[in-house]
C-alpha cells in the first residue's frame, strides 16, 4: 500500500455540496481491479475514479490521461459527472493537455474530448444508440414510477455506454412529484431517467406552482419528501435519474443521462439546441447542466466543479 493524491469534488455546481460528489484517486497505477472496486464500495459515492496514464492505443489517439470509473457495485464504461470531475481534479493537480483548451480522456467507451471555457468544462457526448421500448416494459416502468399514460409524452431506451430507460413527461410538476418504488425498478433491472421540457416564458410560473404543489404532495420519508425551490432560477429542462439496480436510488446530477437525453430531445424536436438542465432538487442539490449542439451536430455537456476535499489516500 502507498499514499496517493486524492480529491473529492462536487460536479455540476459552483457551490460545495450542492452538486454530485466524486472521489478521484489521481494516481491509480499498480492498483488491481479488486482494490479499485473495494475502495469505490468504501467511499459509497455513486462513482469513484482512478486516473492512469493512457494506453499506447489511447496515446496514439491523442489521450492526455486514462480514467477508470467505478460505482459501489461495478465498473462503468463511461459516465458524465466522473468525466468532468476527474478532468477538473487532473487539471487542478497540474495536468497539462497536448492541445490548449481541449483535453482528451481515455475510458472504456473510447476517447472523449473535453473542452475548457473559463471555469466550465464540457464533454463531447458519445455516440448514442436508441430504440423504442416494448409496450409491456413501458407499462411496468410507468407503474413503478406511479405514472399514468397521460403523463408520458415519449419514451426511448438510450445507450451511450450506460443504458437508461428514458421518459419525457408532460410537466416539471410531474417530474418533481415522482416517488418511485425502487424495489420494482430493481426487479425490472431498469435504470430510469425522466425529463420535462418547459420553455423560459412559461417556466417561472410553472416551476413556482409545481414547487407549491410538490410540497403539499410530499410524503413522510426522505425519498418521498416534497422538493424544488420556488426561488431557484428556472431551467428549460428538469431531470431526475433513478438507478436502484446499481445501488443508487436517485443520482443527484447525471452527465451520461443528460448527454443521452439531449441527443434524443434535440433530434426529435422536443428541446432547443441550447438549454440548461436542472437536476437534484429532490435531494437538496442544485445541479446545472449546460447543453449545446454545435454547428456540426455535436452535443456538448458542460458544467462547473468545485473541490471539497484535497489530500491523500492510502491504497
Amino acid at each position: 500500500m502507498s499514499t496517493r493524491p486524492f480529491k473529492q469534488v462536487d460536479v455540476f455546481t459552483t457551490t460545495p455540496y450542492r452538486g454530485n460528489p466524486l472521489a478521484v484517486v489521481l494516481d491509480g497505477t499498480g492498483l488491481d481491479d479488486a482494490t479499485m472496486q473495494r475502495f469505490a464500495h468504501w467511499t459509497n459515492l455513486s462513482e469513484t475514479t482512478f486516473v492512469l496514464p493512457p494506453t499506447e492505443t489511447g496515446r496514439q489517439g491523442g489521450a492526455d490521461y486514462r480514467v477508470r470509473i467505478f460505482t459501489p457495485g461495478g465498473e462503468l464504461p463511461f459516465a458524465g459527472h466522473p468525466t468532468l470531475g476527474s478532468c477538473h481534479a487532473w487539471l487542478q493537480a497540474g495536468g497539462q493537455s497536448r492541445v490548449a483548451q481541449h483535453i482528451v480522456q481515455e475510458c472504456q467507451v473510447g476517447l472523449v474530448t473535453i473542452r475548457r471555457q473559463g471555469a466550465q468544462l464540457a464533454f463531447a457526448a458519445p455516440p448514442l444508440q436508441r430504440s423504442a421500448p416494448s409496450p409491456m416494459l413501458l407499462a411496468k416502468v410507468a407503474a413503478a414510477l406511479g405514472l399514468q399514460s397521460q403523463h408520458i409524452v415519449a419514451a426511448q431506451v438510450l445507450d451511450n455506454g450506460p443504458v437508461w430507460f428514458s421518459l419525457l413527461l408532460d410537466s416539471v410538476q410531474t417530474v418533481l412529484q415522482l416517488t418511485p418504488k425502487h424495489q420494482e425498478l430493481i426487479n425490472l433491472g431498469q435504470k430510469v431517467g425522466v425529463a420535462a421540457v418547459e420553455y423560459a416564458q412559461a417556466a417561472p410560473v410553472l416551476i413556482a406552482r409545481s414547487n407549491r404543489e410538490a410540497r403539499a404532495f410530499g410524503g413522510s420519508g426522505a425519498s418521498d419528501a416534497a422538493c424544488g425551490d420556488a426561488d431557484a432560477a428556472p431551467a428549460h429542462v428538469e431531470v431526475r435519474a433513478f438507478a436502484a439496480p446499481i445501488g443508487v436510488n436517485e443520482d443527484p446530477v447525471t452527465g451520461s443521462l443528460n448527454a443521452a437525453l439531449a441527443q434524443w430531445l434535440i433530434a426529435d424536436g422536443h428541446a432547443p439546441a441550447r438549454y440548461v438542465a436542472s437536476q437534484g432538487a429532490c435531494l437538496g442539490r442544485d445541479g446545472r447542466v449546460s447543453i449545446e449542439q454545435d454547428a456540426q451536430g455535436q452535443v456538448w455537456v458542460g458544467g462547473e466543479s468545485v473541490t471539497c476535499i484535497d489530500g491523500s489516500v492510502t491504497l
